[in-house]
């Protein structure tokens, strides 16, 4: 029985048992960093919010290390690898028995008993002199979280189970799947509650009290859900709601000393412009960002042991950005760039001659942040104190835009225009007086890559479309050769290519998620 349960993956009931078992006096004072403790009694609002913190961070780790920039970046195109376990996404072969493909998987349906937990329990286990508003509130950025992974789940593998109370399933984990409509009905119930209950903010220059969601981050969400089922005029007005509010702004619009790269830097965790952000701390492997670990492309500039270069940027998004756009140099080194921020006390970096990561002539930037030195003495081999982005207010700009064009072959429309254009001239590049979905999707690209977004870009947009755009990205590498030349390598993917199988050693205990997807009861 024991050696059975330890192969129950699917839906980590176990995780969500041992949440209710492993609780100690020591959760009394400080709920752990990894789990929600579901046996506390909460006298204070602040030991509420202390034990919400567990959706922000550890818990998103095994989708935040690997996965998420291997589903996204290798399989849209923006980045590529030889490395063994990730090269399949960058080619359209990947199976169910990809260990990476399981890890973002199971780091998913982590969140969403994580969240579950605190919606189904927490609030019986509060006292009665903590504000009814706080308990909404903290259930409220339950909801947002559980529909963050629903959004990641149903469009990496599209038909997903709905679960919302794991305990529910304990005794019989085989579970349909639900139909795709249904899990979006879901994201919308769940992000509206968020809506409905988490508190208003206008996010100023206390980054800390930026780290837990809002209403506002809520209605962001929920503006880009609509946008992916083209319900335009939803995905505007919230959009509108979102801009007028005054929340949110875009970091460094009206600061020259602050620019687009300066929104990675650790110090600007949580700014202005950060909508929802996994957070990281530097207590080791586990809890720190390591995406660093992997993009870096020499220890040099991590001073960890790490820095692996195991993707580089393609030669097609290389290509992608135009003259002039100050997002290029923040997302990709190329040889002679200068980085004041890594090793500052050195004076800086520059990139070297030889920059070659996985035979692109380039390397990724975004993401990689220096030494522990040059983060105030924060850091540790893979464990990184930079958070990652889950969304951004650029975002809702682009979104707002797109919501206008609303199908259209193309827009003038002042207000799509003044959405657009600002974030060009953020990057230094001029207005464009008329904007069509390509440039939409242009413009998406490049101001998210590595961020992972434009593979979901991808899967929304008209299939065919979608293919025709992969099928002539260069996905190859340079020879060492002076000048070099391209050894080509292109992929067309089929529409099943699209979503991911299902991890196979779930399928296995599960069966029921090959079958037909079910319609699901919402109560």
């Amino acid at each position: 029985m024991k050696n059975i349960k330890l192969k129950i993956r699917f839906l980590l009931l176990l995780s969500v048992l041992w949440i209710v078992s492993a609780c100690s006096e020591d959760f009394l004072n400080r709920p752990p960093e990894d789990s929600v403790a579901l046996d506390n009694f909460y006298s204070s609002e602040e030991e509420l919010i202390a034990n919400a913190n567990v959706l922000y961070g550890t818990v998103w780790f095994n989708f935040n290390t690997k996965a998420f920039w291997s589903i996204t970046e290798l399989t849209g195109g923006n980045a590529r690898s030889f490395s063994g376990d990730v090269i399949n996404f960058g080619n359209f072969t990947v199976s169910g028995d990809n260990t990476v493909l399981t890890d973002g998987w199971e780091s998913l349906w982590g969140v969403v008993a994580q969240s579950n937990a605190i919606i189904n329990f927490v609030p019986d286990r509060v006292s009665g002199a903590v504000p009814q508003e706080a308990v909404d509130n903290v259930v409220g950025e339950a909801h947002f979280m559980r529909a963050t992974a629903y959004f990641y789940l149903v469009r990496i593998w599209g038909a997903v189970p709905i679960i919302e109370n794991n305990l529910n399933n304990v005794y019989d984990p085989q579970i349909p799947t639900n139909r795709v409509e249904d899990v979006y009905e879901l994201i919308e119930r769940d992000l509206q509650y968020a809506i409905d209950n988490c508190y208003d903010k206008t996010r100023g220059g206390n980054y800390d009290a930026n780290v837990h969601v809002s209403s506002g981050s809520a209605k962001a969400l929920k503006a880009k859900v609509h946008l992916y089922q083209e319900e335009y005029e939803e995905a505007r007005q919230l959009a509108e709601e979102v801009i007028n509010s005054g929340e949110f702004k875009l970091f460094g619009i009206d600061l020259p000393s602050m620019s687009y790269a300066d929104l990675f830097l650790t110090e600007n965790n949580n700014n202005e412009e950060s909508i929802a952000q996994m957070q990281w701390s530097t207590q080791g492997y586990g809890v720190g960002n390591a995406m660093q670990a992997s993009f870096a492309f020499s220890s040099q500039i991590t001073a960890t042991g790490d820095g692996y270069g195991v993707i580089g940027p393609t030669i097609d998004l290389q290509e992608a950005y135009e003259d002039g756009d100050e997002r290029r140099k923040a997302t990709i080194m190329l040889a002679d760039d200068f980085y004041p921020n890594i090793l500052s006390s050195e004076g800086g970096f520059t990139v070297p001659d030889d920059i070659n990561a996985q035979n692109t002539k380039a390397a990724i930037k975004k993401y990689v942040v220096g030494t522990p030195e040059d983060n105030g003495g924060e850091g540790a081999a893979q464990a990184a104190p930079n958070n990652t982005y889950i969304m951004r207010y650029a975002d809702v700009l682009l979104i707002h835009a797109e919501a206008i064009l609303a199908g259209q072959e193309s827009t003038s429309n002042q207000a799509a225009l003044n959405s657009f254009n600002t974030i060009r001239e953020r990057a230094g590049l001029g207005s464009l007086p008329s904007i069509t979905l390509e440039d939409i999707l242009h413009e998406r690209r490049v101001e998210f890559a590595i961020e992972g977004d434009y593979w979901f870009d991808l899967g929304r947009i008209d299939r065919q479309m979608a293919i025709e755009m992969i099928s002539n990205q260069e996905r190859g590498t340079y020879s060492n050769d002076t000048p070099p030349v391209i050894y080509s390598e292109m992929f067309t993917p089929t529409a099943d290519d699209f979503t991911m199988p299902y991890p196979s050693s779930d399928v296995a205990l599960n069966p029921l998620l090959l079958e037909e997807p079910q319609p699901y009861n919402f109560n």
